[in-house]
């Protein structure tokens, strides 16, 4: 049996240079893959998660001051405190991002329900970042998205210059304030608030004693 032998073609110039060229491309895709893979994995290392103390202002505000006046537009409609009189105001300054002003809705949602005809209740919203992106910024959808993520049904708002966190924000997140019905801040608080304690805090308000500075809180 007969076999035909043939000789191997030789490539010519123009296909060596394109099989080079091809290669050249592979590689520079490659790194540039890589070096996709590497930014985007020292961006999310180098990402630190915000804290509650993360507050970007601390105002200078104390019990027994008269209480800076704010106006902001509630879920509930517009609350102005220049002309909320006649019951005191209860005031939160949150972040919709931090745990903690997250589970405490669920602590203002009862004192909302037991004290809402007798307080004026409005949350402020007070961090200049997003919900779910500590690099974007607080927008009016994120609060909307808060309330209903949590259920909240007490008065909240968007306060995109955050007059009212540069005003009464303490070192953290979230911040209570108790104004009583001549205008004077009653109590200060910081952080997740027992229920207990708010509520004693609001009926020695509510019947003109004098409550505790720190809502029951240690220093």
């Amino acid at each position: 049996m007969s076999r035909v032998e043939r000789r191997p073609s030789i490539p010519s110039r123009a296909d060596i240079e394109a099989q080079a060229k091809r290669r050249r491309l592979a590689v520079i895709a490659s790194l540039s893959v890589m070096a996709i893979v590497i930014i985007v994995a020292i961006a999310l290392a180098s990402r630190v998660p915000k804290a509650a103390s993360d507050a970007p202002v601390n105002s200078v505000l104390t019990v027994g001051q008269k209480a800076p006046e704010f106006s902001v537009s509630t879920t509930a409609g517009p609350f102005d405190l220049a002309t909320a009189t006649g019951k005191p105001t209860f005031l939160e300054v949150f972040a919709t991002w931090c745990p903690h002003c997250q589970r405490e809705t669920a602590v203002l949602n009862e004192l909302f329900a037991k004290y809402g005809s007798r307080v004026n209740f409005v949350a402020v919203a007070g961090s200049p970042y997003s919900m779910e992106d500590s690099s974007a910024p607080e927008t009016q959808a994120d609060v909307v998205a808060f309330g209903q993520r949590f259920g909240v049904t007490y008065p909240i708002a968007f306060d995109p210059n955050l007059d009212v966190a540069k005003k009464y924000l303490q070192g953290a997140f979230p911040t209570l304030v108790l104004i009583g019905t001549d205008g004077h801040v009653q109590a200060i608080a910081e952080g997740e608030v027992p229920l207990a304690s708010m509520a004693s805090t609001l009926d020695a308000s509510l019947a003109g004693k004098t409550p505790d500075p720190k809502m029951g809180m240690k220093s």
